[in-house]
């Protein structure tokens, strides 16, 4: 092990990562893969997807050792099952990123449907907390691991049409940065990735797809002089905040954006 507390090599990690069939979580994934984790749990909600996801991390890393396991992030006994299943599979969760999605496309407050916003608002917040929540125990067993949670700019600057999307980042960022001073006595570093636009992600293809949000994220995406930012730039920060390397990082909000906002 690391001398640096909470910091395993990649070798003896084994990660889970929630929305591991597509985006970050799966570009993570091949991520991960090729650092030589001890092994990868993806979790998602569509099997086929789940077998495509895995499919590709082989054929980038044909010597990984990768599985998914379906499972419901919104329902608490779900997810508490598919946690456990993993943690059988890979022995130690070492490594959790939360990365999972919901189909809302952000608009203004007032069109929003005041019946839908707890169900929008759920959908957006407690799955990293759930799911933290049932592997936090088991990290601090073992004194050590690294939970990386995906948020938006949306916490950070106040932007017209994110008033539940904001809302909800923020709740996320809030929940990483005090959960990183409750965990670092147990070797345990918590942090979150706050992005803007990811290019070619199911989630960018709904915010642009029309409407309100496409507006939005068009005038994102021209602020965004350094190149709007695609999954492999994301996935490159996860990895080095799930390594060693970033031992002494916890209860940080990391915004990679191309230049959209330096919030």
């Amino acid at each position: 092990m690391d001398e640096r507390a909470g910091a395993k090599p990649f070798s003896e990690c084994g990660v889970l990562i929630a929305g591991g069939t597509s985006g970050v979580g799966l570009a993570s994934a091949i991520g991960f893969a090729r650092e030589g984790v001890r092994g990868i749990v993806l979790l998602g909600r569509n099997p086929e997807r789940g077998a495509q996801a895995v499919t590709s991390v082989l054929a980038a890393v044909p010597s990984a050792s990768v599985s998914f396991i379906s499972a419901d992030a919104c329902d608490i006994a779900d997810i508490t099952r598919a946690a456990e299943a993993a943690r059988a599979k890979l022995g130690s969760i070492d490594i959790l990123l939360n990365s999972t999605a919901s189909n809302y496309a952000p608009d203004l407050l007032m069109r929003t449907p005041i019946e839908d916003i707890s169900g929008i608002f759920d959908r957006l917040v407690l799955p990293p907390i759930y799911l933290t929540r049932v592997v936090l125990p088991w990290m601090r067993e073992q004194k050590s691991g690294s939970i990386i949670n995906m948020a938006s700019d949306a916490a950070k600057t106040a932007t017209p049409g994110e008033t539940i999307a904001g809302a909800g980042m923020a709740a996320i960022v809030m929940f990483s940065r005090t959960l990183a001073m409750e965990a670092k006595r147990d070797g345990i570093r918590v942090n979150v990735l706050t992005p803007s636009l990811i290019a070619g992600t199911p989630t960018a293809d709904l915010v642009t797809g029309g409407g309100f949000s496409a507006k939005l994220f068009e005038k994102a995406a021209a602020m965004a002089h350094l190149g709007v930012a695609v999954p492999e730039d994301l996935a490159d920060m996860v990895v080095f905040l799930g390594g060693p390397q970033s031992a002494r990082l916890t209860g940080q909000a990391i915004s990679i954006n191309g230049g959209i906002s330096a919030a």
